[in-house]
């Protein structure tokens, strides 16, 4: 009698503890939650831009219900530092340790440069929201890279074209020494034929432009063409506008005056000009809902930093959709990557053959709203469904 209870005790015991089959069967279907880390600057001068990417790539998330292509995403951010090798270090841990399906990121091309290998060859997709440098657009074109932003040297081809549209005769051109400095300066003399009267690289983060200004002034060039992103181009506009030069001399640039800056250029940065591929007042409802989705969130005005990684956000959605939230067949994901099946807030986006963007390019203008916060607007667009210089040099078909 007692060894009866006993054995049934134990049988009602195992029950409770034990999944019925139908229930074991829903728990071995069930994916796993998609693992995605977010590798941007989020210290330091540069940190507003990492803050940014960090932000706009969430607020994709939250708008999607907590989703990427209907699994629930689990989201890992890593401050880089702007260090090449601490951003390898928390990369590698990212794709080691917590097994993420994508690294999206960086900001800077030279963290670019260092966390591609790491990231790709450890089994992850890679997809940078904003740099995108010159070898990877060509000769070092790889499958598991792909870029949502553009090829570096295309948004400085715009003032370069505009500058040599406008009859402009001589420049004086800076840009940070590193190889995303080296590629802005490259695009615009790719269509800037005046004579270039000084080619200067400053370090990465200079923040004292003195003697720059000094060489300008006494130059006295047609135009000043700058490519100095977060509190480089803070800086700089402060400092051109308090030397008295933005009267005499315009200033067309990349990441110097956006919307990045702009809360701490304000008026100094009034009427300066800059190459984007986007804009706040970009005239399409989905841009539209984002940016006010973006400034109530945020607070603040969404620069191309932000959207990008909302796009790229998008384009991980759409792929996965496509795969039914297969990330294991590799090279499904990856075609559906390509097919980029999401709606862009630029309007037109595909891929090329090199995974870069095909896209428009436009010049813009900072203006002041009547609300009095800062943005850039359209002044034209620049280039229609513009493919990158170096496409003809990757190997990838």
């Amino acid at each position: 009698m007692t060894k009866t209870v006993s054995w049934l005790a134990a049988v009602a015991a195992c029950a409770l503890v034990a999944p019925l089959p139908a229930q074991a069967q829903a728990q071995a279907q069930a994916p796993e939650n998609l693992k995605v880390g977010v590798i941007a600057t989020l210290s330091g001068p540069p940190a507003v831009l990492g803050q940014q990417i960090r932000n706009g790539f969430q607020l994709a998330v939250k708008e999607l219900g907590g989703k990427l292509g209907g699994r629930e995403v689990e989201v890992l951010v890593q401050d880089d530092e702007l260090k090449p090798d601490v951003a390898v270090g928390k990369v590698k841990a990212l794709v080691e340790r917590d097994k993420v399906d994508f690294v999206v990121g960086p900001v800077f091309s030279n963290i670019l440069q260092a966390i591609v290998k790491p990231a790709t060859e450890g089994g992850a997709i890679l997809i940078s929201p904003n740099a995108g440098t010159s070898n990877y657009a060509g000769r070092d074109c790889n499958p598991n890279l792909f870029v949502t932003s553009y090829q570096n040297d295309q948004m400085h081809e715009v003032s370069g074209k505009y500058a040599q549209d406008k009859g402009m005769k001589t420049a004086f051109i800076m840009a940070p020494n590193y190889q995303a400095g080296k590629d802005s300066l490259a695009g615009f003399k790719r269509w800037f034929k005046g004579d270039v009267v000084d080619e200067v690289y400053v370090p990465l983060n200079q923040l004292d432009y003195s003697a720059e200004l000094s060489k300008i002034a006494a130059a006295k060039p047609s135009v000043v063409f700058v490519f100095l992103p977060g509190g480089m181009g803070v800086n700089f506009v402060k400092q051109y506008r308090q030397a008295g030069l933005a009267e005499t001399i315009p200033v067309l640039s990349t990441f110097t005056v956006d919307e990045s800056t702009l809360p701490a250029q304000q008026d100094a940065a009034l009427g300066f000009f800059a190459g984007s591929n986007w804009a706040p007042n970009l005239d399409n409802p989905k841009n539209k809902a984002f940016v006010d989705a973006y400034e109530k969130e945020f607070g603040a005005v969404p620069a191309t930093y932000a959207f990008q990684a909302y796009d790229t956000a998008m384009l991980i959605d759409g792929a996965l959709k496509a795969t039914k939230g297969d990330t294991k067949d590799r090279d499904a994901l990856r075609a559906a990557l390509r097919k980029a099946d999401f709606t862009s807030l630029r309007g037109d986006f595909k891929f090329n053959t090199n995974n870069y963007p095909v896209q428009d390019f436009y010049l813009t203008k900072v203006a002041k709203r009547p609300d009095g916060k800062f943005q850039t607007e359209i002044v034209s667009k620049v280039f229609d469904d513009y493919a990158d210089s170096y496409v003809g040099s990757c190997k990838m078909k």
